[in-house]
Parts: C-alpha cells; sequence; structure tokens
C-alpha cells in the first residue's frame, strides 16, 4: 500500500524585516510538512492578504511598526478565525507572552530559539495545543487584573510617554512619531509598549480615550471662537 501523503502546514508570515522573513521563510520551506503560502510587513498588508490565502498557521511579529500586535492578533482572529497565531518576539517577559495569550496567539517564540522550536510550534498549535513557556502557565491562566480608578490615577508616565501618547492620540504611526520627535522607529515602539503596560491599555482607541481623557492631547477640546 501506498503511504498517505500528508498535507502540508500553511503558514504565513508577518514580519517587518524583510531579513527575518526571508530566513524563516527560507527554513520552513526545507521542511517537508510546511508550506509558507505569503507573508505580510504589516498590519494592513496581513489583514489583507489573510482573507484571501486562508493560513492555517500565522507567525505574529509582536513589534510591527503599523498596530500593536495584540491587537493586530485580535483582528486576526476575527479576519480568519480557524488559523493558529504564534507570537515571534525578541522579548522575553512574562507580560508580553500573557498579553499575547489573552489576544488569542496559541503559542509565543522567541526569535534567537533555534529554529527547530519553531517548527515544532507550527505542528503542535495545527493539531490543537498550546505552545508556551511552561514556567509562565501560572501567569497565563490566571484571571486579567483590572485596575481600580484609584490605581490608575496613581500611574505616572515621563515626559517622553506623553510626548508619544500625544502623537499616537492624534493617529501618528510609530514611523511618524520617531519622525517627530527625532528617535528611532524601534525606541518609539518601545514607548509605546510601556505604555500599553503600565496603562493596561492595549488599543490606540484606548490609548485616545486615556490622552483625552487626562489632557494629554487637545483632540477632545472645544475649538477656541474665532476673534
Amino acid at each position: 500500500m501506498k503511504k498517505k501523503i500528508q498535507p502540508k502546514i500553511k503558514v504565513f508570515l508577518v514580519d517587518d524585516h524583510p531579513a527575518v522573513r526571508e530566513g524563516v521563510r527560507s527554513y520552513l520551506t526545507s521542511q517537508g510538512s510546511v508550506l509558507v503560502v505569503g507573508e505580510a510587513s504589516d498590519a494592513p498588508e496581513a489583514l489583507k492578504k489573510v482573507k484571501k490565502l486562508a493560513p492555517e498557521v500565522i507567525i505574529l511579529d509582536v513589534n510591527l511598526p503599523s498596530l500593536d500586535g495584540g491587537e493586530l492578533a485580535r483582528q486576526l482572529r476575527q479576519a480568519v478565525p480557524s488559523a493558529k497565531i504564534i507570537a515571534f518576539s525578541v522579548h522575553a517577559g512574562q507580560e508580553y507572552v500573557v498579553r499575547m495569550a489573552r489576544c488569542g496567539a496559541h503559542g509565543y517564540i522567541m526569535k534567537d530559539a533555534p529554529t527547530a522550536k519553531l517548527v515544532e510550534a507550527i505542528r503542535h498549535v495545527h493539531q490543537g495545543g498550546l505552545y508556551f513557556p511552561p514556567e509562565m502557565s501560572d501567569a497565563i491562566l490566571a484571571p486579567e487584573a483590572k485596575p481600580s480608578a484609584e490605581a490608575e490615577g496613581k500611574v505616572v508616565l515621563t515626559v517622553r510617554e506623553r510626548e508619544v501618547l500625544a502623537l499616537l492620540a492624534e493617529g501618528l504611526a510609530n514611523k511618524e512619531v520617531a519622525r517627530k520627535l527625532g528617535i528611532s522607529v524601534r525606541t518609539a515602539e518601545t514607548h509605546r509598549e510601556h505604555l500599553s503596560h503600565k496603562l493596561n491599555i492595549m488599543t490606540i482607541a484606548g490609548l485616545t480615550k486615556y490622552a483625552i481623557q487626562h489632557g494629554l492631547t487637545s483632540l477632545g477640546l472645544p475649538a477656541r471662537p474665532k476673534t
């Protein structure tokens, strides 16, 4: 009897660094069980392509310049509910892993991990499992804490974080924020991540609302009467 050939797992890559995508694509393509059906460098491109390509597993860079990784994970889950999402990150902190898990990711892999681990994660989530660092299981399963209004009022933002928040509230992307403030895109991304974790707000809409409520942007102020 002929051995039944298993269909390849359809994988989609989302990462803003071409070299990273090329390296991951090259390795995955060399694996007989995986087929890279497409890739994207930002959120709009990813959301557009996944609807057409219907991948089974999405490898998602956590730090994209166009949209928070957690928010994009939520949107990808809505666009292709059957797809499994693996967060791909340079950050090993518990807060990053827990956040992505709560935003719908099925796994979390460090970018400096052996590439074989990524293939292992792809196969595992494709079969219906979860692939997170075992030492973080308790934190992932713990109920999400909601900050009290009193605690929220005690949050202290740095001057730079307030500047970044104001620009994000005005609708600027990370690259535009970086250009306005004369900092690198990665630094702008880091400030945005710190804001999200300090305020426990993961979406731009939520950050904008916070900025308006706390007088950090002129968006919510009435226009001055013309003289």
